[in-house]
């Protein structure tokens, strides 16, 4: 990448940097017509509910790069044809390739293989850098104990403020429920949703069940 390029903002194929962006997580609760509205809209995985109750638009899609749901979809002969992978414009994988030794022996980053799964379609896949993960688990740090292992959902959403403009529209984020693995700190993502919210860089609609 050359050296005036951002790593953070290039991680966002075609993605003006003052475009309106809806941030739909799998939480119950996403505003369906208010999501499909957004210029740009960025979905996570299987998207639960897209095509209905979530909405029916997709411009970028973060696949989870490392661990079993991965391997079920490399598995999966018909998953470049599920709709939310075909309408989506660009593939975000969210983890940075291991290098082989350290995938070793029970690999858990099939991010090589992704890369080919998805070539055939012709459109941009980009990894998020190790740089910005550093950067996130330093953002959480400062709201947790320990060495966090952000989650998909916040390392995408810290890509995405991290590399658009200050002055930019606020992000309209839905069905974040901050819950689910236990080896996630979602009480510290949820306070950095809400410093994001409070700065007027994010705003975060919460599912009808997170009071």
């Amino acid at each position: 990448m050359p050296d005036d390029v951002d790593p953070f903002r290039a991680a966002w194929p075609g993605l003006p940097d003052l475009a309106s962006v809806a941030l739909v997580g799998n939480a119950p609760g996403t505003e369906a017509a208010a999501a499909d509205a957004a210029g740009h809209v960025v979905r996570f995985n299987n998207a639960p509910g897209f095509g209905g109750r979530t909405g029916s638009r997709v411009t970028h899609l973060a696949l989870v790069n490392r661990g079993g749901q991965m391997r079920e979809w490399l598995a999966d002969p018909g998953f470049l044809d599920r709709p939310v992978v075909r309408q989506a414009q660009a593939f975000v994988l969210p983890f940075p390739m291991l290098p082989e030794a350290h995938n070793r022996p029970e690999p858990i980053c099939f991010t090589r293989e992704a890369l080919a799964m998805l070539r055939p379609l012709g459109k941009p896949v980009h990894v998020l850098p190790e740089a910005l993960h550093s950067k996130a688990r330093r953002a959480l740090g400062a709201r947790t104990e320990g060495r966090p292992n952000p989650s998909t959902g916040f390392l995408v959403a810290f890509a995405l403020l991290t590399g658009r403009p200050a002055g930019a529209r606020a992000i309209e984020a839905y069905g974040f429920g901050f819950a689910g693995w236990p080896g996630h700190p979602w009480a510290a993502e949820r306070a950095w949703f809400a410093e994001a919210c409070a700065a007027g860089r994010l705003r975060l609609h919460l599912p009808p069940t997170d009071g």
